[in-house]
């Protein structure tokens, strides 16, 4: 029921505002690297972004995302479906602990894992003899990037599994189909939108990872240094314009994450 009769002043009058609220909080600063970015030219922007420190930081992080990506969504999947079908004692302790780290900051997540794994933490030490190091090398952006991202694929996942009836999964069963046959061609298609949903969150959360990142890479160009931290460490150089070249790359990518989670909906969901 309409509250007016004739033209509703509130209809355009709170889209405006809510527009006028966000332009200083998400499309003035969004819009300012790609200002800054063109301002010199094309030609300047092309040079900046085709460095070779600039390459292998876009490479870099883009593959340690995609290993942080794949083993938390398959833990998410694995977690979510014992914590959704079976209940047991410390379950709900569980679940608090996996969605910890979404409250953690991220300096203290990395903190965490210079304690755990680096040359004088608690396993480090160990591995110290047998010439092993973990920390400051590709492997612990993996590290850090599983860490900081592990609770958005369960996020994603379980809540579908809550939600989903198991009548095909009975009536799988009654005919004479294994519990593995039943979660691979029954469950697993169920839950198509949650994982890949889950994924593209995961993977755009690792590829913009700082905080813990820097701690445990040890941010050497051309080695561990990921893109966010190539944007860091060209800033405080001075090199504005070689920062703002991976800041559009990196912005970009992530509208295109999220507009293919928007748009793409309608597939990921299963009816």
């Amino acid at each position: 029921m309409r509250h007016v009769r004739g033209f509703d002043v509130v209809r355009p009058l709170s889209i405006w505002m809510l527009i006028f609220m966000m332009m200083p909080l998400v499309f003035l600063p969004l819009a300012s690297i790609f200002i800054f970015g063109t301002s010199s030219g094309l030609g300047n922007f092309w040079a900046a972004l085709n460095a070779p420190e600039a390459i292998f930081a876009l490479k870099l992080s883009m593959v340690t995302s995609f290993w942080a990506t794949t083993f938390n969504v398959l833990f998410g999947l694995f977690a979510a479906y014992v914590l959704s079908r079976y209940n047991f004692l410390g379950r709900n302790a569980l679940i608090v602990t996996i969605s910890l780290p979404t409250a953690i900051p991220t300096a203290v997540a990395g903190f965490a894992l210079l304690l755990l794994w680096g040359p004088y933490g608690t396993l480090g030490r160990l591995l110290r003899p047998q010439g092993i190091q973990v920390m400051f090398t590709a492997g612990a952006i993996v590290l850090a990037n599983i860490f900081v991202t592990f609770p958005l694929a369960f996020g994603v996942i379980k809540p579908v599994f809550d939600t989903m009836s198991r009548s095909l999964e009975e009536a799988s069963a009654t005919i004479g189909a294994t519990r593995w046959q039943t979660f691979w061609h029954v469950t697993l298609p169920s839950l198509r939108g949650a994982i890949v949903s889950g994924a593209l969150l995961t993977f755009a959360r690792a590829v913009g990872e700082f905080g813990s990142t820097i701690l445990v890479s040890g941010n050497l160009a051309g080695r561990t240094q990921t893109a966010p931290l190539y944007i860091f460490a060209k800033f405080n150089e001075g090199q504005i314009e070689a920062a703002n070249a991976i800041a559009i790359v990196l912005a970009l990518f992530s509208f295109l994450i999220f507009s293919v989670l928007f748009f793409a909906r309608d597939w990921l969901d299963v009816d």
